[in-house]
């Protein structure tokens, strides 16, 4: 893919999934990877399909809820590349259950990763991708940052704020004339691990949540969503939805206002072994 060349990129999470499929396109592309996960075997074996086509790449366990070690990563990063050009917030975790039932901990957990995971790297990175001259800060949210459903409140909040923070950011690169360009990410059902790595309140399975995920929620590869995002990435998109089902639920959410919000929770109780 074309504009991504000599770029240096950083995705987090690019142990599986997304991520992953992220930094090998990047990595074709000619770009600069580092990359980093908590999962060091599948970092680990990122790292080692980068490596096979020739990518430069860095590849560092990271904890992206801890801010300390993100703004000393970046300054690594700098270091050891000169400078960064590109931020991919990928990291994220899943957690079903109602409100209440929810632990605090269960809904903390979730925002310290989905949401303040987005803003550890955003401004860790910030002032790097504003001194490259050729920044662009990409932020994951998900269709659940769109419209909620029952049993995501954990989940729905963290993307949401991910994407009000991210569309604030946008305008704000714009209005103080910094070479930042700023996309957020909207995917629908990815074949990733996500599901069946999630977490579940008490009384719930994860594993046939999971099941239910993988069979009749996740439509769209990975591989095919890196796609997606890099495209709209190259293109300066405000905003990308990746899937089908995003486009479609995305329209659906704007014909109906708030009456979505009956449809879905019909439609979720039908799917969901509740």
């Amino acid at each position: 893919m074309e504009g991504f060349a000599g770029k240096v990129a950083v995705v987090t999470g690019a142990g599986s999934g997304i991520g992953q499929a992220l930094a090998i396109e990047l990595g074709r592309s000619g770009a600069k990877l580092a990359i980093s996960d908590v999962d060091t075997e599948g970092l680990a074996v990122t790292e080692e399909r980068l490596k096979a086509i020739g990518a430069p790449v860095k590849a560092d366990r990271l904890d992206v809820t801890e801010r300390e070690a993100f703004e000393l990563y970046a300054g690594s990063v700098v270091e050891h590349y000169g400078k960064v050009n590109q931020i991919y917030n990928n990291a994220g975790i899943a957690f079903t259950g109602d409100v209440e039932v929810s632990s605090y901990k269960d809904i903390e957990r979730v925002m310290d990763v989905d949401f303040w995971g987005v803003v550890n790297g955003t401004k860790a990175f910030l002032p790097h991708l504003i001194a490259s001259g050729d920044g662009h800060v990409v932020n994951v949210s998900s269709i659940f940052g769109l419209f909620a459903v029952p049993g995501q409140a954990a989940y729905n909040s963290a993307k949401f704020a991910v994407r009000g923070f991210t569309e604030a950011l946008r305008q704000e690169m714009a209005l103080a004339k910094h070479p930042v360009k700023v996309t957020t990410v909207h995917p629908g059902g990815i074949k990733t691990a996500i599901a069946r790595n999630a977490t579940a309140a008490e009384g719930l399975d994860p594993q046939e949540l999971a099941k239910v995920f993988d069979k009749k929620l996740a439509n769209t590869t990975p591989q095919r969503a890196a796609k997606i995002i890099l495209e709209a990435v190259r293109k300066n998109k405000a905003r990308v939805l990746v899937g089908p089902d995003a486009k479609l639920l995305d329209i659906v959410v704007r014909i109906t206002g708030s009456g979505y919000q009956r449809l879905f929770s019909t439609a979720m109780s039908r799917i969901l072994p509740y």
